[in-house]
């Protein structure tokens, strides 16, 4: 049984503030050590419940950010930017029975810890076939287009609220309860630690793969300020649908999540420092 673990920083234990996860700051030194806490907790738990191998994939910021010296040894870490599927590189070479995502936050537009899709501001919502999108609602359905299940979903209360729409078999940790954007309940990295672990033992029996399910999707995209729905249009297939909104069409959502890339990208470049 091989585990894909796709890991984010914004839904890790002791996590509230933009600080704690902008690589170079105090504050992301420090929570660095409890992201990797996290991994660690969800790793052991799939060798606990029968996993032949499990294989870490860097899902946040610059995607150098958990501590490889600190990492349980008895997985591998892929790092570092630019992968084709980003978040869930290693999904589509056939071999991954399952996958989990790690330190998971609510979407752009929704409550939750530090609150975003893709990119930290300038997106205000994505919708999949009218649908508001998380990353982990995009990240699932490309992981669905490859035959592989997510078993476990970690992070606030409301990531795991979220993961009962697109993963509602998969089970879930909680390791801190919602406040504000910037503010949490949170529990110690001990006790953090302790409830990944037994949901990741609880989880590696759903790692069963299944048929590939794809499907067509109308994906929307809406942004702070109207000079970024005209950027967006510059890719390929991507129309303006509103002052500040834009929509394209995609055959499969392994197309719509590299096209979503694309405007993600093109719209970060047409952000000015001070306005947006």
């Amino acid at each position: 049984m091989k585990i894909l673990v796709s890991a984010d920083m914004e839904g890790a234990t002791g996590v509230t503030w933009p600080a704690d996860v902008l690589p170079g700051t105090a504050a992301w030194e420090r929570c660095r050590a409890m992201f990797t806490g996290d991994v660690n907790a969800a790793v052991a738990g799939f060798f606990d419940g029968g996993a032949d191998e499990v294989l870490v994939n860097e899902a946040h910021w610059t995607m150098r950010n958990l501590l490889l010296e600190r990492l349980d040894e008895r997985a591998r870490l892929l790092t570092g930017r630019h992968k084709a599927l980003s978040m869930v590189e290693g999904v589509q070479h056939g071999d991954v029975d399952g996958v989990a995502f790690v330190g998971y936050h609510a979407a752009a537009g929704a409550e939750g810890v530090l609150a975003h899709t893709y990119l930290a501001n300038s997106l205000t919502g994505v919708w999949v076939d009218g649908t508001r999108a998380s990353e982990g609602l995009l990240n699932a359905l490309v992981c669905a287009e490859f035959g592989v299940p997510v078993v476990l979903v970690t992070g606030d209360d409301r990531a795991c609220e979220d993961a009962a729409g697109y993963a509602p078999r998969a089970r879930t940790a909680a390791v801190k309860d919602y406040v504000s954007r910037y503010a949490a309940v949170c529990r110690t990295p001990a006790r953090t630690a302790a409830d990944i672990r037994a949901a990741a033992r609880a989880a590696a029996p759903l790692a069963r793969r299944h048929e590939p399910v794809t499907a067509g999707r109308e994906i929307a995209v809406e942004f702070d300020a109207e000079h970024l729905a005209g950027a967006a249009t510059v890719v390929p297939g991507v129309r303006q649908t509103g002052e500040r909104r834009v929509a394209y069409t995609a055959p499969t959502m392994y197309e719509g999540i590299r096209c979503f890339k694309a405007v993600t990208t093109v719209v970060s470049a047409a952000v000015e420092e001070e306005y947006g």
